[in-house]
């Protein structure tokens, strides 16, 4: 159903395939001007100050400090979620053999110009002027097909993890958003039922392979998902930036088992901007290492208009900043016009 749906969104603004096939990282000594970007301005620290926020599920606070994060940062790491670590682990083994597959044999998997589903570089790659040093997976629910074609023989292992991981975080997602919600003051009793109906819900796996360069490569460059929230279990090697009024990009430096939520832009909407939707980047390492990482998007049903929540507006006493938008709508927005899909249904 989601990939049906995602076809239908982008098939008025498909992808040439320049756009779709990775380089073959392994084979360029250096890093090609195709992508080259400027040198980057990139800010960390080891100040706590400076760190996203790390929220226990488990703590008797962990709504009002779940709100609190969405609210001052747009995102925050969580522990204690309920994803057993051997899941983990196996997610990222599997995501390790993938990219590890000749680039002959990974692009028999090669997504649809106006697909969603499969192997390439990253939809968001034709809005910029370079290309990233990055390959991913895309899957929405099973993924089977493409699975048959990277492995003939021996996928059923892959497909058996990927399938469990993602029944795992569609619990989680759930189980978060009520908590972003009830953060809110916001219950189920006062949504429309189609928010909290069918779900989409996409499973992204990335590779940012070790670059001979890595200051002027760029591993995925800025932007803002088309997600309610998004849930990224990142491997040990710091990559993921998120950019924070008055600080700049800060990295989010990995924390055995936690995993990283970020608000999306239907969650911002959701909530009358009170929510950022944060802007995310990833850069790359020094040429010995390879780094992975795993993000689930969250979304709501397709049909869903989405506005600023009726309940909210009343409490807050504020007027809606955007007007209602179905989310098919919303994708088709930003896939033509990347950058400014909220100012253009800002009120």
């Amino acid at each position: 159903m989601t990939t049906t749906f995602f076809s239908e969104a982008y098939r008025e603004t498909p992808i040439h395939l320049r756009h779709i096939i990775p380089l073959d990282f392994h084979s360029v000594p250096t890093v090609p001007d195709s992508h080259v970007w400027p040198k980057s301005d990139a800010f960390s620290s080891d100040d706590d100050r400076f760190s996203i926020p790390i929220v226990d599920l488990n703590d008797p606070d962990a709504v009002k400090l779940i709100g609190h994060a969405c609210e001052t940062w747009g995102a925050f790491q969580v522990i204690n979620h309920g994803i057993p670590l051997n899941l983990l682990d196996d997610m990222e083994s599997e995501t390790r053999r993938l990219f590890s597959l000749p680039a002959q044999q990974k692009m028999k998997a090669l997504r649809e110009p106006a697909g969603i589903a499969g192997y390439g570089i990253a939809r968001i790659s034709p809005f910029f002027p370079k290309y990233m040093w990055h390959e991913g997976f895309t899957m929405s629910g099973s993924p089977v097909d493409h699975a048959r074609a990277l492995w003939p023989n021996d996928n059923a292992r892959f497909c058996d993890v990927m399938e469990s991981y993602q029944k795992k975080m569609k619990v989680l997602a759930e189980q978060l958003t009520h908590m972003i919600l009830k953060s809110l003051d916001i219950s189920e009793q006062d949504l429309n039922s189609d928010i909290l109906g069918l779900p989409y819900t996409v499973l992204q796996l990335n590779s940012y392979p070790s670059c001979p360069d890595p200051n002027r490569a760029m591993g995925l460059a800025p932007h803002t998902d088309t997600s309610l929230l998004t849930i990224v279990h990142q491997s040990a090697i710091t990559g993921l930036q998120l950019f924070k009024e008055g600080l700049g990009w800060v990295s989010v430096q990995p924390i055995t088992g936690a995993l990283v939520v970020n608000v999306g832009d239907l969650l911002h909407i959701f909530s009358n901007a009170r929510f950022p939707s944060v802007l995310h980047r990833a850069v790359v390492n020094r040429d010995r290492f390879h780094r992975f990482s795993m993000a689930y998007f969250y979304g709501i049903s397709t049909d869903c208009n989405v506005s600023p929540l009726p309940k909210l507006l009343n409490i807050s006493g504020q007027t809606p900043r955007y007007r209602s938008v179905t989310v098919k709508e919303y994708v088709v927005i930003k896939s033509k016009s990347f950058d400014e899909a909220l100012s253009l249904i800002r009120i």
